[in-house]
């Protein structure tokens, strides 16, 4: 049945932006999988052998064109596709079941494909979650050269251009094959932020938008329709209002791109003095220049387990120090705050086997395992040690919930300190240490993690998810994960209130921190950094510029008196309205 009228539908924003084109419909080739018994075991391994050499060819061919278009860190995606691709557990597995059920090879591949795809989809965390989908996408393109069908890429199917690309995924080969100038906008039924379809959508500057579900039951080829990367809403068939307001918006939004990118080399300073740093969060050493693209003051997180992810065993020392060193290299004399590694919960290894836990965001994680496998920590201590002679190096420890625990992780590094001096090998004379403040326990005692750590930062989506007993990843109770509880914002305002008591500075590396609607509470809050994404970083010194901290101070202090998130937001939106009046 042919749908008709405006459509509305809510997804996630993956890549700002507003485009309003008609549409091409991309489909999907439904792979159909025979099962059939064997008898020559030996030929279907060789087919396997085959497909598995083609398909890395082909990776291999898209990895050095995406490097040239998206840059070194998008082309780090097609990376991780070929390393499992050579994963040596990835034939045995495949040869193993052959051999035990004499089944031919496209269905032993596709049955050990997705169990694995299964494990990824039920993991609690968004980032690991969206992993489902890069094996999804080796093992379909293994089983289309197994089965003689040819790829086909999303410009091949494009109708004219430009157009808006509907599909309900989209790989990231299709995605990094698009351009800007063809294609307007993007919109599938299924992803998330975190997914590598929508980083490459980032770096092409294509405004996109994922998980709309039921998109292509009600769309229509040829239909016009408006993709609102910004607020993740898909218009199909748009009104003749609609169309008119959305172009306004795109209008505005391309106007205050503009103004934004004015800002690059400006101090982020509020109207009355207060300087605030505003830094990028990164998870490679390649993002960094993303960052100083956007002016960023430093890096106020490197998230360093994404080192040990995409691959079959523990990066070694040498391998972490050159990762920290170009880091602190390519942001010098900027500062480069690298956490240590924070796997366990909703962040796990697969080469790295942990027991079972009914409640593993509350069980064997972060500083925990840190602790406890110093084979695993001491490595890491020695390559941030040895990169803080390349640049201003910073040291912090996730999930720190008492003295002990910091007092502990700080006696590894005086022991790896002396071990490096002895060895002859060049560290900076002082690394500050710090710590995040994401378990209530730390927020509560900050004034004695004070005296121990050099600097805070605060986690906020940990901090609100532990302070409400709220999982923010459970759909049932999201109403509660509640980022302006007058609980969490009290929390926030004792860790920086013991900060600067110590005269430690204290900063914001969670969501909350490039929220335009919580960075001015965080700054009224005493607030003296905040990190966030990097597209993030000029719109929220925008915001800085144009604020008073003096103002921002009163309407902090009514927060904190106030009974609900709800009131809190109230009280927001009335003191914005009065700035813009």
């Amino acid at each position: 049945m042919v749908e008709t009228g405006s459509v509305r539908l809510q997804g996630i924003g993956a890549s700002e932006g507003i485009a309003i084109a008609s549409v091409s419909i991309q489909t999907k080739d439904e792979l159909t999988v025979p099962q059939r018994k064997i008898e020559d075991v030996e030929a279907e391994n060789k087919r396997l052998d085959k497909a598995i050499a083609e398909s890395h060819a082909d990776l291999q061919a898209i990895h050095t064109e995406a490097s040239k278009r998206l840059g070194p860190e998008e082309a780090k995606i097609f990376e991780g596709h070929m390393a499992l691709l050579q994963d040596p557990s990835l034939r045995k597995k495949v040869v193993q079941l052959i051999e035990r059920e004499r089944v031919n090879v496209e269905y032993a591949l596709e049955q050990h494909f997705d169990i694995i795809i299964t494990k990824f989809e039920n993991m609690k965390n968004e980032y690991m979650r969206e992993r489902a989908a890069d094996v999804r996408d080796v093992k379909e393109r293994l089983l289309k050269k197994m089965l003689g069908i040819a790829e086909t890429s999303f410009l091949q199917q494009a109708q004219k251009a430009p157009c808006i690309l509907v599909a309900h995924d989209l790989t990231p080969a299709d995605t990094s094959s698009l351009t800007a100038g063809s294609t307007a906008g993007f919109a599938t039924e299924i992803g998330g932020k975190t997914s590598h379809t929508a980083i490459i959508a980032r770096s092409l500057d294509i405004p996109s938008v994922v998980g709309v579900t039921g998109l292509t039951k009600v769309v229509n080829p040829g239909d016009m329709i408006i993709v609102d990367g910004i607020d993740g809403m898909v218009i199909v068939r748009p009104t003749e209002e609609e169309t008119i307001e959305y172009e306004r918006r795109r209008e505005q939004f391309l106007a205050d791109k503009a103004a934004f990118h004015a800002l690059i080399h400006e101090p982020s300073i509020t109207k009355d003095g207060r300087k605030i740093e505003i830094a990028a969060n990164i998870g490679s050493p390649a993002e960094a220049e993303g960052a100083l693209g956007v002016g960023a003051e430093g890096i106020g997180l490197f998230r360093t387990e994404f080192l040990y992810m995409n691959r079959s065993s523990l990066p070694d020392e040498e391998e972490q120090f050159k990762a920290y060193r170009e880091a602190a290299e390519r942001m010098s004399p900027k500062p480069v705050i690298i956490r240590t590694l924070d796997i366990g919960g909703d962040k796990s290894l697969p080469y790295l086997p942990m027991d079972p836990e009914m409640n593993p965001f509350l069980g064997h994680r972060a500083i925990r395992l840190c602790l406890d496998r110093q084979d695993l920590f001491r490595p890491q201590i020695r390559a941030i040690m040895r990169a803080s002679a390349y640049g201003s190096v910073h040291m912090m420890f996730p999930m720190i919930a008492s003295v002990t625990e910091l007092r502990e992780a700080k006696a590894l590094v005086e022991e790896e300190k002396a071990k490096l001096q002895a060895e002859g090998i060049q560290f900076a004379a002082h690394i500050p240490i710090g710590i995040m403040v994401e378990i209530p326990s730390s927020a509560l005692i900050a004034d004695q993690l004070a005296k121990e750590a050099d600097f805070f930062s605060i986690g906020t989506n940990d901090l609100i998810q532990y302070t409400l007993a709220c999982d923010r990843m459970n759909e049932k109770i999201s109403h509660l994960y509640q980022p302006f509880h007058p609980a969490v914002l009290r929390l926030i305002q004792m860790t920086a209130d013991a900060a600067h008591r110590a005269n430690k500075w204290v900063g914001v590396c969670g969501e909350m921190a490039g929220d335009a609607q919580a960075i001015p509470l965080l700054v009224g809050l005493g607030i003296d950094e905040l990190s966030m994404s990097a597209s993030s970083v000029l719109k929220a010194r925008h915001l800085v510029r144009g604020m008073d901290y003096a103002k921002l101070r009163e309407i902090a202090q009514q927060a904190l008196g106030l009974d609900t998130q709800e009131e809190v937001l109230r009280l927001l939106e009335k003191s914005q309205d009065a700035d813009n009046n």
